[in-house]
């Protein structure tokens, strides 16, 4: 699959942890986890009692209409598992999986343009995705946890 994983970017993770302060200079909250809360820096689920943190995140590095700020958890502290694979992800949904049943999932253009966006079955994603491969004014596409519409994961066209 012609797609890298991009969790979070490492600065925004780094002065979370650090100084306690998101990416709109807002602080920073840290709390112990219930449980089930989607580590987006680990691409898992948080265990109750780990300490996360609740930031406001944006994926986007433009200016535009549709660069948008929104709330994502991350651990407290670095992680030291390896990141699961896309297709590992894809192929795991439900109880207990970094995805759900269903997921969103958004095209976008290198000028952060939305050209395409769908909700479906999460094992379902990885066929959308091989068929975005043949667009080449796709650059990255975006999955979304439909229920909230928190982002979950970037995805950049690998060179």
């Amino acid at each position: 699959m012609a797609w890298q994983l991009e969790t979070l970017d490492p600065v925004f993770v780094e002065r979370a942890r650090r100084e306690g302060v998101d990416a709109l200079g807002q602080p920073a909250q840290r709390r112990p986890a219930e449980g089930g809360e989607p580590f987006r820096d680990a691409l898992r689920r948080a265990r109750p009692g780990e300490t996360l943190i609740l930031a406001g995140y944006s994926p986007f590095r433009q200016i535009g209409p549709y660069r948008e700020y929104g709330p994502v958890f991350l651990a407290a502290e670095p992680q030291q598992e390896p990141l699961p694979g896309l297709s590992s992800l894809l192929s795991r949904a439900g109880e207990g999986a970094y995805l759900g049943e269903r997921v969103a999932l958004r095209a976008y253009d290198d000028e952060q343009s939305m050209l395409e966006a769908v909700l479906l079955p999460t094992r379902e994603a990885e066929a959308t995705l091989a068929r975005w491969e043949a667009r080449p004014e796709i650059a990255f596409a975006m999955l979304r946890f439909p229920a909230h519409g928190c982002y979950a994961l970037r995805l950049n066209r690998s060179e």
